[in-house]
């Protein structure tokens, strides 16, 4: 994700607790197998907010895009974000 603010510490602040927030969906979310999660350690131009989520099956990535908790993040998320870009792949 890329945040809206350009403020460092507004957005360190916002990239910590979009982290965390994600992060902690690990045993809430059945579906999760594996999620790392975590704000951009270099700066400069790079996006601010990197999420790697590992999911059995795309009926597990459903599960986890519609489950109340992975929401409540989502709320959040979008309030902070100016663009996101994703990638869903099999491995």
């Amino acid at each position: 994700w890329k945040l809206t603010t350009t403020d460092p510490a507004e957005r360190a602040a916002q990239a910590a607790k979009v982290s965390a927030d994600l992060g902690a969906l690990r045993g809430v979310v059945p579906s999760i197998i594996d999620i790392s999660v975590g704000p951009d350690v270099v700066g400069g131009g790079n996006w601010d907010v990197a999420l790697i989520a590992d999911f059995a099956d795309q009926a597990g990535l459903d599960a986890y895009q519609t489950h109340p908790a992975h929401q409540a993040v989502v709320g959040f998320v979008r309030s902070v974000v100016a663009d996101r870009v994703c990638v869903d792949l099999e491995v």
